[in-house]
């Protein structure tokens, strides 16, 4: 088998780049009528790639763990969003440009400048060499320039350490920092203003505008979903009751988001419109454990922890899920089981583990629902980019839209064993409090209904005894003047005289045979656009021999097209073999493509290398004759042949996953491109 080098050549962005245009992957949407940053169409092989994608995320997760899945609807009413948070906290910073108005968004204007001087230094101490802009870059935007100068070392460790912690700064620690280091735009040079809040969201409206004849309003204020998130959780009750009212259980979802960023010029890695795939995973909160997390505990992740970062480094630290759920870095077996799970996936859909790894979210940047946070990031051309996020929601989600709506969104568990308890309970003569009391009976029902345990066996006393409580106790003489025993007590500026038949405190004893709680919930929410692009990165390389020659070296479990079938001619006597090929791989469940053009079969094949297709099949005159085959394999270009139906069953386990090419190699064997024939 041959060997095969795919890093001869270092990777060139602009090449890749020039191939997904080319071979439409995804294109600007809008783009004859001028486009609209951040906004992108799919082509026929970015979709495929895509589906492919999300169709293995559906076996991977949704199969695999049994979960209930949902398709929630996009436009969602304002008060969701609202009692979730999101109207008042899901924003970035942003900052002006003091002359144009440009806006940036401030982290990342922060980032883009910094980075540009620590490479400036790097190249002036030789340590690394500036690339040279081509001409389609140099009609972009620009990143911040680099300017070769040294830097002192302390300023240096200074800078290292802000970019390593950058994420956990405020708005106005940005701002700060624009103003000590004399950041500026670096488009033009200018000044750039404070930073302000920009809320993501994309407002929208449900009905017509107007109102009803008798006056009633029927136009609802809306958003575009930020997040399919909150689909999950008003779906609660079904969702539990589907699945017999009983937890652990998750709910997952793929489908639209919206954001509305702030300059988004990173291709598809910040978009305004994209496709996520989100589970909800809904867990005892008393009980974070997994079923399946000893299966996978002895499994190495690449971890970042928030000290780290805090302390100004980025060193990763290899480490067990197990060693760290131990150890209280990851919170808990349930999210540390996702987090594994995450890491699985995306190492089989083609990402490199090398350029893999967990960060954890930083105080300042924790989102407002989290207790604790995971961002599974994919290094690139650009940087480390997150792609998933594994967030420990807790039970805020839940808890808060019950609070708004009334409806109880909680777990009835029956007990094995009742708990039996005891405690103080507070009755009071309804018809002595009405009379007394009046309009004010609420008040001072709601007032000894508040008081703890402790408080009610105090005022019990009290009033068995007549000993002082607050403000006073008095002892007053009545019916001719026999003694009888009461307390005062205030609530909300009013003062009420408590008296044995007006009110008995008794200890009564309690059996409980239900638990009831709201679950916490363990979030894994995929971005896949992003996943997409630096698969892409990951996948491209150029031949050795031939630097124009791009390749996609994608797995066949998501390579748009599994296989290639190629006729040597375009006489009718092959077209019968075509159609039996296409059929029988059609059977198999394999997509396949037919190039039957006048070119070369080496074009044909290195076209279809572009588009990452993983096997091809070369029908000859020996085909038409013998009933023989030849079998291709992308990265390498070996050829195996055999007979048509041992080619195609040795095709169909390649493409399933269940061999690999070396064993193909020991199953069919390999083609020296000379066929006999009469």
């Amino acid at each position: 088998m041959s060997v095969v080098n795919k890093s001869v050549h270092p990777f060139d962005k602009s090449r890749l780049d020039a191939l997904l245009n080319r071979r439409f992957f995804y294109a600007p949407a809008f783009e004859i009528y001028g486009g609209v940053a951040g906004l992108y169409d799919y082509g026929p092989p970015g979709s495929s790639l895509q589906a492919n994608i999300t169709a293995e995320w559906r076996k991977h997760f949704i199969i695999e763990d049994h979960m209930l899945e949902l398709d929630t609807t996009i436009m969602t009413p304002a008060p969701v969003f609202e009692t979730s948070g999101h109207v008042a906290r899901f924003a970035d910073w942003m900052v002006k440009d003091t002359k144009t108005g440009d806006v940036l968004r401030a982290d990342h204007l922060v980032k883009s400048v910094l980075e540009a001087r620590l490479a400036g230094d790097r190249e002036a101490r030789g340590l690394a060499a500036q690339p040279k802009d081509d001409e389609k870059d140099k009609k972009r935007k620009k990143k911040a320039k680099t300017v070769v100068v040294q830097l002192a070392d302390e300023l240096v460790k200074e800078l290292e350490s802000i970019l390593a912690q950058l994420d956990n700064y405020s708005g106005p620690e940005l701002g700060e920092l624009c103003r000590k280091y004399e950041i500026r735009n670096p488009d033009t040079d200018n000044e750039v203003g404070e930073p302000q809040q920009f809320n993501l969201m994309f407002a929208s409206s449900i009905g017509p505008t107007g109102q009803h004849p008798g006056g009633v309003e029927i136009r609802c204020p809306s958003y575009l979903r930020p997040e399919t998130a909150q689909g999950h959780f008003l779906n609660f009750s079904r969702l539990l009751e589907f699945n017999n009212g009983r937890v652990p259980f998750a709910s997952a979802q793929i489908g639209r988001s919206f954001r509305n960023e702030i300059s988004p010029r990173a291709g598809l890695l910040r978009v305004r419109e994209f496709t996520m795939g989100e589970i909800e995973h809904f867990v005892d909160p008393d009980d974070k454990s997994h079923e399946k997390f000893r299966e996978v505990r002895d499994t190495v992740l690449s971890l970042l922890d928030r000290h780290v970062q805090v302390s100004g480094s980025t060193q990763v630290t290899q480490m067990t899920i197990g060693e760290a759920v131990d150890k209280g870095i990851v919170a808990n077996e349930t999210l540390g089981y996702f987090l594994v799970r995450i890491n699985l996936f995306l190492i089989k859909i083609g990402i490199n583990p090398k350029r893999l790894r967990f960060r954890q979210h930083m105080g300042n940047e924790m989102a407002h629902y989290a207790t604790d946070c995971w961002d599974a990031e994919i290094e690139n051309a650009t940087g480390w980019t997150e792609c998933v996020g594994c967030a420990d929601r807790a039970a805020y989600d839940l808890s808060v839209h019950s609070a708004r709506t009334g409806q109880p969104l909680v777990v009835r568990q029956a007990l094995k064993e009742p708990i039996v308890t005891e405690k103080e309970v507070p009755e009071f003569n309804k018809k002595v409090l009405g009379k007394t009391y009046g309009r004010d009976a609420g008040l001072l029902q709601k007032a000894v209904g508040e008081m703890d345990e402790s408080q009610l066996i105090r005022l019990k006393g009290e009033l068995a005894q007549g000993s002082v409580y607050p403000p006073i106790t008095r002892l007053h003489e009545i019916d001719g003047g026999s003694l009888y025993r009461q307390a005062t007590i205030s609530a909300e500026g009013k003062e009420f005289i408590l008296t044995p038949d007006l009110l008995a405190i008794e200890r009564k004893t309690f059996k409980q045979s239900i638990r009831e709680f709201t679950p916490n919930v363990i979030e894994p929410s995929f971005g896949f656009g992003r996943i997409l692009y630096t698969l892409l990165e990951h996948s491209f390389w150029c031949r050795e021999q031939d630097i124009e020659r791009g390749v996609l070296s994608l797995p066949p479990v998501v390579a748009p097209t599994k296989v290639l079938i190629v006729p040597l001619s375009a006489k009718e006597e092959f077209n019968p073999l075509v159609q039996e090929v296409s059929t029988k791989l059609r059977k198999a469940g394999i997509f396949s493509r037919v190039d039957d053009s006048n070119t070369s079969i080496g074009k044909r094949y290195a076209r279809n290398d572009e588009l990452g297709t993983p096997f091809g099949v070369t029908l000859d005159f020996a085909s038409v004759q013998n009933r023989t085959m030849t079998l291709r394999e992308r990265d390498t270009t070996d050829q195996l042949i055999g007979p048509i139906d041992d080619v195609i069953t040795v095709l169909t386990e390649l493409v399933q996953g269940t061999i690999d090419w070396p064993a193909a190699c020991k199953r069919l064997p390999a083609y020296d491109g000379v066929q006999a024939i009469d």
